[in-house]
């Protein structure tokens, strides 16, 4: 294979960053990779606000790639080729990496990649571990849950996904509806190792139903519920019953997925893949007890079990970079008609999960 070297440009949501990635034969470095987050900038709205979002990437993308560059001791001319997440995502923020990768484009003359920002999660074993196809894959994140059997680096089958909250947007509400700052996941996590996971009931969404589809926003209905109950007979809540409700619902979250995990599995082995693995990516696989309780899933199965380091759970250029070296070896091109898209299903062929508009299945 031959060597190459990208630059990689994200701003699909509120992590703004590039990274410049070598590919040698089928091996991949990180030459440099630099996220600027937004968490200060959203901080007093409880979520992200996309007109905010989309204004601090048009000012912070070109000094992001500045940085990479430098961190990587390397110029533009001595890239191979631009990739960029072309969705999905907050249009205002695609739309303004995409204006910059085609402007880089245009001026160097080098190939530009679009991205789809599921596809640089999906790929990112292959590219911190090198991961042979085909594997299973548990995209979880913010905006996104879904089981993905990944047979290359452009055809990804579905076998489920959420069907209206992603685990990471119910553990921000979550954390909105406790009082605890944002992003959720990390504020919920640390308050749930302090708390006692059985004292609340909560329920176990789509367990009782056959197949991979989840459901979170039932669950983050009974966390509101339980915590108006505990107002309304005390006035308040205190510090423990806080950690606990954290600590029921995080619980709750891992469970469902640790089942839905274990059919996926189940469906993927009938491929009878001769290096057999499960890799989960995206925000919330920075979660430890979802992770611990996944591995042993894996264990059980039989199965090789991957999660990326951390720094490349969340938005990151690095998986974009790589992304587009994968699309770039098959073939793919992209030119200035490239357009920043806000849904983008990465298996076209599945059904919609959450409905579909003028602007294409969500997910």
């Amino acid at each position: 294979m031959t060597d190459l070297t990208f630059l990689g440009i994200e701003s699909s949501c509120d992590d703004t960053a590039a990274a410049v990635v070598r590919a040698v034969g089928g091996r991949a470095e990180i030459l440099a990779s630099v996220v600027e987050g937004q968490t200060a900038l959203h901080a007093a709205y409880g979520g992200v606000v996309p007109e905010i979002a989309a204004r601090a990437h048009a000012e912070r993308l070109d000094l992001c790639v500045e940085a990479a560059l430098a961190q990587a001791g390397l110029g533009l001319s001595d890239l191979d080729g631009i990739a960029v997440t072309a969705g999905p995502g907050l249009i205002g923020g695609v739309l303004s990496g995409v204006m910059l990768a085609k402007g880089l484009a245009s001026a160097t003359g080098l190939p530009l990649i679009g991205v789809n920002h599921l596809a640089g999660h999906a790929l990112t074993p292959r590219l911190t571990d090198g991961l042979a196809f085909p594997f299973l894959m548990l995209l979880v994140s913010g905006g996104h849950c879904q089981f993905l059997i990944a047979h290359s680096a452009d055809r990804f089958e579905r076998l489920g996904g959420t069907i209206d909250d992603a685990p990471g947007e119910a553990f921000d509400k979550t954390a909105k509806l406790l009082g605890l700052p944002q992003p959720g996941g990390p504020a919920v996590q640390a308050e749930a190792a302090l708390g006692d996971a059985r004292r609340f009931a909560f329920p176990r969404p789509l367990l009782d139903r056959p197949g991979c589809d989840m459901s979170f926003s039932g669950l983050k209905t009974a966390l509101l519920r339980a915590r108006d109950a505990l107002i309304a007979e005390q006035g308040g809540l205190t510090v423990q019953d806080r950690r606990d409700l954290c600590a029921g619902f995080q619980r709750a979250v891992a469970e469902v997925l640790a089942e839905k995990t274990r059919r996926a599995l189940t469906i993927y082995a009938a491929l009878d893949p001769a290096q057999p693995a499960l890799a989960v990516a995206g925000g919330v696989a920075a979660n430890t007890l979802i992770r611990a309780m996944l591995e042993t899933v894996c264990v059980k199965e039989g199965v090789r079990f991957l999660a990326p380091p951390l720094r490349l759970c969340t938005d990151n250029a690095a998986m974009i970079a790589w992304a587009g070296i994968e699309r770039f070896r098959s073939g793919a091109r992209d030119g200035m008609d490239l357009v920043a898209r806000p849904r983008w299903p990465l298996d076209a062929t599945a059904a919609p999960m959450i409905g579909s508009g003028k602007k294409g299945a969500k997910a």
